[in-house]
């Protein structure tokens, strides 16, 4: 039974739909989004540009959260709220253990039993002026999540940005979405032509019919 046009022009739009939404600046891995083709942490209502630098193979190439290899990085944020140039702020590097993935949030990592365990790197609270700049060298690819804490003394309570991702990330990104909403563009393009029709038409008009030529062998 195959699929109905109106059926695959509803998948087809809400394939584009996905695509588009996809490059809007969505809030998709955590605290780290896109804005206007620049990545920003957001520590709560605190901004700061973020920069991710692995100069030992890349050179002066930054990344936003993935990167692709295991190896020396520099993460580096520039304050846009100046509150942040006068807050302790520390970063930290853990293991996903959460299970969560891309969707793991502060929650998940305050429910982690023995937070140091899982700690791949630690920076103690400082105060920076202007720019916030660590560097870890990464020994395995994997899953990772960063927490980022400011505490400005004025609220009494911690400001945290939490940001998912990959180390020696490997993924197809949205091209497989691409690919699905031209193939299905291209089948309703072929269903609401008539083209599919017509070619099943035709192939039944050419089929044999097998039922006379067995009947004429039977009356020889």
């Amino acid at each position: 039974m195959s699929a109905s046009p109106i059926f695959l022009r509803h998948i087809a739009a809400t394939i584009v739909l996905m695509l588009c939404a996809a490059h809007q600046p969505v809030q998709a891995h955590g605290g780290v989004v896109e804005e206007a083709d620049i990545c920003v942490i957001k520590i709560s209502y605190l901004k700061a540009h973020f920069k991710i630098y692995q100069p030992l193979l890349d050179g002066h190439d930054d990344y936003c959260e993935d990167l692709p290899n295991a190896t020396e990085s520099i993460f580096v944020m520039e304050y846009l709220h100046d509150e942040l140039q006068r807050v302790p702020v520390d970063f930290r590097i853990i293991r996903d253990v959460t299970g969560k993935g891309r969707f793991a949030r502060w929650e998940d990592v305050a429910a982690i039993d023995d937070l140091d365990s899982v700690t791949v790197f630690y920076q103690q609270p400082v105060v920076e002026p202007d720019v916030f700049t660590v560097i870890h060298a990464f020994e395995e690819e994997g899953e990772y999540i960063g927490v980022v804490t400011a505490s400005p003394p004025a609220d009494n309570r911690l400001h945290i940005a939490v940001f998912p991702f990959e180390v020696g990330f490997t993924g197809f990104g949205y091209w497989p979405y691409v690919i699905a909403a031209v193939l299905l563009v291209q089948l309703q393009y072929l269903f609401m032509s008539g083209r599919i029709a017509r070619w099943r038409a035709s192939r039944r008009i050419h089929k044999p019919d097998l039922s006379v030529v067995k009947g004429g062998v039977d009356d020889d």
